[in-house]
């Protein structure tokens, strides 16, 4: 006849003190309702109080920069002029400073977009005197005289332009990050040598990128503009 002992690890967890030790690091009294897995939550929620603390603290108000705020000019600086969308801007900007950076942080102008930054992805084209340019790879100071048009300028009176209305129709956008820059694109192809058919619109197109595959709507929305040109 077989009789039951009772478990080893059970005795152990009864009897043996230096275990109550070891699951009580702190060696704080164990009171009645109080767990193991009470008082490591205890631990837990101090040690993230102890740390997000300093992330909490107020910031002063001058500490807070608003998009408005120019970035401060370097002893490097120099004046020049740009024409943006028929109004004149006086600057003070390095030579170095990109003419995409120059409209985005000094005159506050975002709907030219900073994509990849490398003249690879087409979201900061715009139109120099009539003609697309990948903002970020030129400098703001190469174009003192120039006529500048961002996407900001290409309505006029309150009417959205073809390429704009079209875009809108065949829904030519998903997260509208590249849009703008696709649509200068296009308002420049109306006036360039390209063929009718679709192949060619795409071919004219190439240097602006579509992370969200919106190509099919971008080409019936060209060739619609193109339609009503």
């Amino acid at each position: 006849m077989s009789t039951k002992k009772s478990s080893p690890s059970l005795l152990n967890k009864k009897n043996d003190p230096e275990k109550h030790e070891s699951e009580n690091p702190a060696n704080e009294p164990i009171k009645p309702g109080f767990t193991r897995r009470s008082f490591l939550a205890r631990i837990g929620a101090t040690g993230i109080a102890a740390s997000t603390a300093p992330l909490l603290r107020a910031v002063p108000v001058d500490e807070v920069q608003t998009p408005s705020q120019a970035p401060p000019v370097s002893s490097q600086a120099v004046p020049m002029v740009l024409k943006v969308n028929g109004q004149e801007h006086q600057l003070r900007l390095e030579p170095r400073v990109t003419l995409l950076d120059a409209l985005r942080e000094n005159l506050q102008m975002f709907g030219t977009k900073k994509g990849c930054d490398h003249g690879q992805c087409g979201a900061c084209t715009l139109h120099v005197n009539g003609r697309r340019v990948n903002s970020c790879l030129s400098f703001a100071i190469m174009h003192q005289g120039d006529e500048i048009t961002t996407i900001e300028g290409l309505a006029k009176d309150g009417q959205l332009h073809p390429v704009q209305a079209a875009f809108l129709e065949h829904d030519g956008f998903q997260c509208g990050y590249c849009t703008p820059g696709q649509i200068m694109s296009a308002t420049a192809l109306l006036k360039e040598p390209c063929g009718a058919d679709d192949d060619s619109v795409r071919e004219c197109m190439s240097g602006n990128i579509c992370r969200c595959g919106a190509y099919p709507n971008i080409v019936a929305a060209v060739q619609e503009a193109r339609r009503r040109a």
